[in-house]
């Protein structure tokens, strides 16, 4: 009786079982991969804001802490950003028609907030708060890299999971400094 399919049908199956064996495995490993690359995570891209704001100048060269802008940062789950008064506390002293602050003095003169817009954002399944992480001694730098040295914010950490479970389980390893070593359990982070 002669062969129901020719001999190189073997190959030809072998290749497709394969190829689908690959597919089924490197689909979901790919997309893990992507979802982990800085094209994902916005790390490293400047984000425009509606105000020049130079953190540079401010934080390095005034020496202005970070908590006079982010003003919550040490008692509530949101740093803040800054309102146009904090702003015009300076500002309305010193560069006075300086074009780059033309935002802000149309933002007092008409009493409307400047809308930043916000460069690390988490999933709403997250919650984290900026206060039990400042009270604990956590410093802005160790998530938000070092500030003072841009010129414009952007994201350094990639704040996924994995990122914050390694500071949960080793904060010294993370921060280079003796912390307190919080809790690793779900709850800690999810609703």
């Amino acid at each position: 009786m002669p062969a129901l399919y020719p001999p190189w049908s073997n190959a030809v199956l072998r290749i497709v079982a394969s190829l689908g064996a690959i597919g089924i495995l490197g689909v979901p490993v790919g997309l893990m991969v992507f979802m982990r690359t800085p094209y994902v995570t916005e790390q490293d891209q400047p984000l425009e804001q509606p105000v020049m704001f130079d953190h540079r100048h401010h934080a390095s060269d005034d020496g202005i802490d970070c908590q006079y802008c982010h003003a919550t940062a040490d008692r509530a789950r949101s740093a803040g950003m800054p309102s146009t008064e904090t702003c015009m506390g300076c500002h309305g002293q010193i560069w006075t028609d300086s074009p780059l602050l033309e935002p802000v003095r149309r933002s007092w003169a008409d009493k409307t907030p400047i809308v930043w817009r916000r460069v690390h954002r988490l999933p709403d399944f997250v919650r984290f708060d900026h206060g039990s992480h400042v009270a604990v001694g956590v410093l802005c730098k160790d998530c938000h890299g070092e500030v003072e040295r841009m010129a414009e914010v952007r994201v350094v950490s990639p704040l996924q999971m994995r990122w914050c479970i390694g500071c949960h389980r080793d904060p010294q390893g993370t921060t280079g400094r003796a912390l307190p070593k919080p809790r690793t359990d779900c709850t800690v982070c999810h609703m």
